[in-house]
């Protein structure tokens, strides 16, 4: 399953949630995101001092699982070597581990964006650049200079995040000209205009929204308080 479509990505978390993703990016260590037996979020810091930690139910496990019958006492490892992480997986599990709906046989290497599966638990591996670069960070940081009319746009494309734990997607369109009394092609002039003010308009189109939300409430934009309006 994409990172995207995962129960933590950008269109399941709500705004306080993807602030937090977005904080432990800065920080510039790779880490574990996943939801937890009452849906809440977790984020596990994964320090180059870790080495390696095992996975499972048992309450002796460094990531422990306890609510998910579908993992093995003691599931899986993840293990630093060199400068990547890797899952491995010796057959130690009864149900197996999964990466990226693939079932692994020993050890596996990770990359940024792998989603991996222990019982019924998804888990997200983010590999943010260490640290990360002075533009990237004042990207998500500085405020940029929007209009009033982008600005209208940018809380509608956010509305759908409003006191949201669970699924959202960014409004589409459509969506914001009927709350906006616009033209679909007037709300479209405008999402291309905020696309170049938060300068992600290289990113692929089916990420380029999700990501213009994540900017917009992290730089402190857009607000939860704004979409209460």
């Amino acid at each position: 399953m994409p990172a995207t479509s995962a129960p933590f990505g950008p269109h399941w978390a709500s705004a306080a949630e993807l602030k937090e993703q977005l904080e432990a990016e800065r920080r510039g260590e790779p880490f574990l995101v996943y939801r937890d037996g009452e849906g809440v979020q977790r984020i596990v810091t994964l320090p180059p001092t870790a080495g390696c930690l095992t996975v499972g139910r048992d309450p002796a496990t460094d990531i422990c699982l306890f609510w998910d019958d579908e993992v093995s006492r003691v599931h899986a490892e993840l293990e630093r070597l060199g400068p990547d992480w890797t899952v491995a997986d010796h057959g130690l599990s009864r149900n197996g581990t999964f990466v990226n709906g693939h079932r692994i046989a020993g050890r596996l290497r990770l990359r940024g964006g792998d989603v991996i599966d222990f019982g019924s638990t998804q888990v997200g591996f983010r590999s943010p650049r260490a640290p990360l670069d002075a533009t990237s960070d004042a990207r998500s940081r500085v405020r940029p200079s929007i209009s009033d009319a982008q600005r209208r746009v940018l809380v509608a494309l956010c509305r759908p995040y409003r006191g949201r734990a669970g699924h959202a997607a960014p409004a589409s369109n459509r969506q914001i000209a009927e709350e906006l009394f616009l033209s679909v092609e007037g709300v479209k002039t405008q999402i291309r205009g905020l696309f170049e003010r938060f300068a992600v308009e290289d990113l692929p189109q089916n990420r380029k929204r999700a990501r213009l939300v994540e900017l917009a409430f992290s730089s402190g934009t857009i607000t939860e308080r704004d979409l209460e309006d």
